[in-house]
């Protein structure tokens, strides 16, 4: 684990007394994405702040609304918000060249229905996101900390599930994904030690039609690599 001059750990924020589940990267930043940047970023991209936020403003109209939370290049989120006009998206990402990558397909697309945040997620659905106001929350494939000194770093666990069930409305569904077995079990625990949550499968779910099939997760596929599904819904 990386130390700092200080000799606290590099993901320790004192301003925030919690580990963060992320690392920001300086990723190299495309021409396309800069310039995605530039000319979409005022329109779909959603400024963060400490007020709640009137999901209807971002959308001009009502709809159901789903989070995505770390959609890395964005691929899979346009597939998505493509198949799903009805429904509105918010995808939340903190790495500049996914949020331009992302920004280049809403305009290649023409999808009105999805907009961004590059911030914190956890901070998001602190201040941002109303209890009760969601449809749906999905976390595909997030960073699994494989190392069991960083364990404590990944995202799903029992603090955030439960602010997450906090933000869902009745009847709505978290949607998680990984392709590391040990934190798909982890995930089953937590999500199942949650008691506002119900599984819709006895354990793992079949992969939903509407979550497509990236390319990494297809040569993993090839090479006998797991995928786990796990969607549950609030009581």
């Amino acid at each position: 684990m990386s130390e700092n001059q200080a000799g606290k750990p590099l993901f320790y924020d004192p301003t925030e007394r919690r580990i963060r589940s992320f690392v920001t990267r300086a990723g190299r930043l495309s021409n396309a994405q800069a310039r995605a940047i530039e000319e979409f970023g005022t329109q779909f991209i959603i400024p963060y702040t400490k007020e709640q936020l009137d999901l209807t403003q971002p959308f001009s109209k009502a709809a159901p609304t789903i989070v995505e939370i770390g959609f890395g290049m964005g691929d899979t989120t346009a597939q998505i918000a493509a198949t799903m006009p009805d429904k509105h998206f918010i995808g939340i990402e903190v790495h500049t060249p996914g949020v331009g990558n992302l920004l280049k397909l809403i305009d290649e697309q023409k999808l009105d229905n999805l907009r961004l945040m590059q911030h914190d997620a956890v901070e998001v659905f602190t201040h941002m996101i109303a209890p009760n106001s969601l449809a749906g929350v999905h976390v595909f494939f997030p960073d699994p900390w494989h190392k069991a000194r960083h364990n404590k770093r990944r995202l799903i666990q029992s603090p955030f599930v439960k602010l997450l069930v906090s933000r869902l409305a009745p009847g709505a569904y978290i949607h998680c994904a990984t392709d590391w077995q040990e934190y798909a079990q982890q995930m089953l625990e937590v999500l199942n030690a949650e008691p506002a949550l119900i599984n819709t499968a006895e354990d793992y779910a079949p992969r939903p039609n509407y979550r497509p099939v990236t390319k990494f997760e297809n040569r993993g596929l090839r090479l006998g690599h797991g995928v786990w599904d796990l969607v549950f819904t609030k009581k």
